[in-house]
């Protein structure tokens, strides 16, 4: 039985089997659409599925008209692009910080987002043995975490970490920690928390993935002092390991002129030396991560100073030689 009543009704029907079904590869007939209402018990002229048509046209939609030996319509242009999709999935599926079953279900919404046929191009990626975080809150901890930033509230939370029987070992007995949130950073696959240690005078990092009954605090916090910049910091720290910030200076081979670069940015000065090098200074924070990352260029790339930092990395390469027996 079907029924001519209730255009609304059918108005937002043809809409959503415009969306689900249609793209430029694959258009429909206005008898198609009609075959489609009529599935679902609902009879309708063509000539109202034009005057649809014309209406979502003037509400926004893109509707576009292929005109061969018959009109066959599809929705051109859409909120988010087949290309901006396909991004869009890569970095789910490739977020260690996202659970398994949490990617599939940000995917599936993803995909609701193209056609039905589109969709099936946006499933192309397949990580095998990716690793993935079990922490199943860390979306709501994240949004705790931007609403306590948004209204400069200090936020409570317990960190843990991992010990050898892979079973949860909190950091301080358990006992909550509490911070002055500065901004979410995702960095190396992960999502951390900077925070300003207001005792210290510095910036502490969390892993988000790591920390639990998350919560914000009636306890608002001041504006961070004038020389504390936490994107200038961002910008310095390797991995997210923190240390003593500093000025170093690097001897570099030229192949690593497009690595420096990439680390520091194009703005930094490169004084030529001898034998197709340079040496270029560069604000960082000093942690192994930063030590590790000069030693995977071996003799093109030379920490010289200030001496501090040259006598602790010779320490590192003293201490990681001794345990092979150099």
């Amino acid at each position: 039985m079907t029924t001519t009543g209730n255009s609304k009704l059918k108005l937002l029907y043809v809409l959503r089997f415009l969306l689900e079904k249609t793209d430029e590869e694959h258009p429909v007939t206005v008898q198609e659409i009609i075959d489609e209402l009529w599935s679902m018990g609902l009879s309708s002229e063509r000539k109202s599925i034009y005057e649809y048509i014309e209406l979502l046209k003037e509400y926004g939609v893109d509707i576009l008209c292929n005109r061969e030996k018959r009109n066959r319509y599809f929705v051109g242009s859409r909120e988010f692009e087949l290309p901006e999709l396909k991004l869009l999935v890569d970095a789910v599926q490739y977020s260690k910080f996202i659970t398994q079953k949490k990617s599939d279900e940000l995917i599936r919404k993803i995909n609701g987002l193209a056609s039905e046929n589109q969709a099936k191009q946006l499933n192309r990626v397949y990580v095998t043995n990716r690793l993935k975080t079990t922490n199943e809150k860390i979306y709501y901890s994240v949004d705790i975490l931007h609403n306590a930033i948004a209204n400069r509230c200090k936020v409570s939370f317990r960190y843990f970490d991992i010990d050898v029987d892979k079973q949860v070992k909190f950091r301080k007995n358990g006992q909550p920690y509490i911070a002055t949130p500065c901004i979410l950073v995702w960095d190396d696959e992960n999502y951390y928390l900077v925070t300003y240690h207001e005792k210290y005078a510095k910036f502490v990092n969390y892993r988000v993935d790591k920390m639990v009954d998350v919560a914000m605090c009636e306890e608002h916090f001041e504006e961070l002092p004038a020389d504390k910049d936490v994107r200038e910091y961002c910008q310095k720290i390797f991995n997210m390991f923190g240390g003593e910030e500093m000025i170093v200076e690097l001897d570099c081979s030229h192949e690593l002129i497009g690595v420096v670069f990439d680390r520091f940015g194009s703005d930094v000065v490169l004084t030529p030396s001898e034998d197709k090098r340079f040496s270029v200074s560069v604000p960082i924070v000093f942690s192994p991560t930063f030590m590790a990352w000069i030693f995977q260029f071996e003799d093109k790339m030379k920490l010289v100073g200030p001496q501090s930092a040259v006598d602790r990395f010779k320490e590192m390469i003293h201490k990681t030689s001794g345990i092979y027996d150099v």
